[in-house]
């Protein structure tokens, strides 16, 4: 039986891909589940703009973030955190913290989209990858400084 799938399905494709499968697999497990419908030509036309409909609102989210990737690039971020006597981090700078520097410098960015390789232990210059959008990163500088 031939379906178009309405939702992704691993092994066997993605939105708007029409696939052959069994038929016990179609009635009973991909139509009752809302992940395929039968590939009749009105279902097919009715998957295709879903499709489009979705590419055109990736596409505008992805222009947004290349703007912003624009205006965050270069940027150094001020961080204050409390320090011990020898100089090291009471605890590490957290994703947390550089997101609410950034929302007071302006850029409303999710804590979820900052990406620390390593957690922030040190006083300094250190490089932190911001993942705007899955097609665009961005790299800042957060220049953790001595709380007083």
């Amino acid at each position: 039986m031939k379906v178009v799938l309405i939702k992704d399905l691993e092994g066997y494709g993605t939105v708007g891909s029409v696939i052959n499968v069994k038929d016990g697999f179609a009635r009973n497990y991909l139509i009752p589940r809302g992940i395929a419908l039968p590939a009749t030509e009105s279902n097919l036309r009715h998957v295709n703009s879903i499709v489009s409909q979705k590419l055109r609102k990736f596409q505008k989210e992805k222009e947004k973030a290349l703007a912003l990737a624009k205006k965050l690039e270069g940027l150094l971020l001020e961080v204050k955190h409390p320090v011990g006597e020898k100089g090291k981090l009471y605890g590490s700078v957290t994703n947390a913290e550089i997101s609410k520097a950034l929302n007071e410098k302006g850029y409303e960015i999710d804590k979820k989209k900052i990406i620390l390789n390593k957690p922030i232990r040190d006083v300094g210059i250190h490089t932190v990858q911001i993942k705007l959008h899955p097609e665009v990163e961005v790299q800042i500088k957060v220049d953790v400084q001595p709380q007083k």
